[in-house]
């Protein structure tokens, strides 16, 4: 269960960092609005809050281990939200990271 929970807060964070920088991204170059900026601005303080819910009481490997997860995370957002389309090389890297987030962050220590 501690494996589950903490993947999931993974999502949770980037969920709120990818989402809040995309926001921000659409208020500034899109010219949406500071409205955008702010929902934007809040979503990624909300991130900084969820990232320290890790069950590791390690800021650096937390923070490490996350960065696999932003990668793919970030993919997956562009795919979605602006119709990106990844090429073998985007998917290979993305694995690659996220391989890495799990050493960094499952494996055993004694």
């Amino acid at each position: 269960m501690p494996i589950a929970r903490s993947a999931a807060l993974f999502v949770l964070a980037a969920l709120l960092e990818i989402g809040g920088a995309w926001l921000v991204w659409q208020g500034v170059r899109e010219h949406r609005g500071l409205l955008w900026i702010g929902a934007g601005v809040m979503a990624l303080g909300a991130y900084g809050f969820v990232a320290t819910l890790q069950p590791d009481a390690e800021f650096g490997r937390v923070l490490a281990a996350y960065g696999g997860v932003f990668v793919a995370g970030s993919l997956v957002w562009g795919m979605v939200a602006d119709g990106f389309r990844p090429d073998r090389w985007d998917v290979t890297g993305a694995l690659v990271c996220l391989a890495g987030m799990a050493v960094i962050m499952y494996a055993p220590r004694g």
